[in-house]
């Protein structure tokens, strides 16, 4: 409670006390005026006068007493109602005190109600803020979690998508050069079918040129034989003990013909002395030109037989 408040409550309980007993101090008791006769016997005529005189004084003391008496007792009437007066408004003020107090008292309480009330509306209010944040927080936590998780599941999803475009770009790369070695190899293999066909046009051809030069070279090569042994005949010097005999002789012979080798293979004595010595005397043989003609004929085995 606040202490003006206390102060203010003593302090006209105190009033209201000494109010209260200021009414209830009774009034002081009127004295009674005691008036003393003179002892003496007076003279009849003091006496009358002394008697009246006497008798006035009372009356006109009795007045006076009667006089204060009324006034005192009149003062103590005012006294008494401003005693009563007084303690009316004390009674007043302190009603009003206790009424002021007791409204302050319930304003008190109102306000440790309100504040009670307010505390705990605030004490409420921050459990549910503490709540919410909570929730927020876990909300958070959970948003977070569920963005890494999609950011995982999408940068999985996109390495495994760019797997995919590199598998099926590299399968159809491996399609595409298959389709390509393949057509490489049909072509290949036609032109190599073309080239087949060619070269066995061309082998038929050749052979059947080959044929033809081969025959032609067997002709020249006979023709040059036989003008070389018609050579070795001029020169042989034949006898008859050499008829019906023969000697076969190797010849060997430069490009132009020159004899640069001539030996005895075997035969007959006599016919092989004359056939080494026709060729030694011919220096040079006929030879063809004509390189295949000549490559048959640089190295040539003849049979001398002595024509007679």
């Amino acid at each position: 409670m606040n202490s003006s408040v206390v102060k203010s409550i003593v302090l006209h309980l105190g009033i209201g006390g000494f109010l209260y007993a200021s009414a209830n101090i009774p009034p002081p008791a009127p004295k009674v005026m005691e008036v003393t006769l003179n002892s003496a016997i007076p003279t009849p005529d003091n006496a009358v006068s002394a008697v009246t005189v006497d008798q006035k004084q009372v009356e006109q003391k009795i007045a006076e007493l009667q006089k204060k008496e009324k006034d005192k007792k009149s003062a103590e009437d005012k006294r008494i109602r401003d005693l009563e007066r007084r303690a009316a408004n004390a009674r007043e003020q302190r009603e009003s005190e206790s009424r002021h107090i007791k409204k302050l008292e319930q304003e008190r309480k109102a306000k440790e109600k309100e504040t009670a009330e307010a505390q705990a509306q605030a004490k409420k209010a921050r459990a549910i803020e503490q709540k919410e944040r909570a929730k927020a927080k876990q909300a958070e936590k959970q948003k977070q979690e569920a963005e890494s998780a999609a950011k995982a599941a999408a940068d999985k999803r996109k390495t495994e998508e760019d797997a995919l475009k590199k598998a099926e770009a590299e399968r159809k790369k491996r399609e595409i050069e298959a389709k390509e070695r393949a057509a490489e190899a049909e072509r290949k293999r036609q032109q190599a079918m073309q080239e087949q066909m060619l070269q066995e046009q061309l082998a038929k051809e050749q052979a059947a040129r080959s044929k033809i030069r081969q025959q032609q070279v067997v002709s020249e090569v006979d023709k040059y034989r036989a003008l070389i042994m018609a050579r070795i005949q001029q020169n042989l010097l034949i006898d008859e003990k050499m008829k019906n005999q023969q000697c076969r002789v190797n010849i060997r012979l430069g490009f132009n013909g020159l004899v640069t080798q001539v030996k005895s293979l075997g035969g007959d004595k006599l016919v092989c002395e004359a056939a080494l010595r026709a060729v030694r005397m011919a220096d040079t043989l006929p030879v063809s030109k004509d390189k295949d003609v000549f490559e048959k004929l640089k190295n040539i085995n003849l049979t001398i037989k002595p024509e007679f």
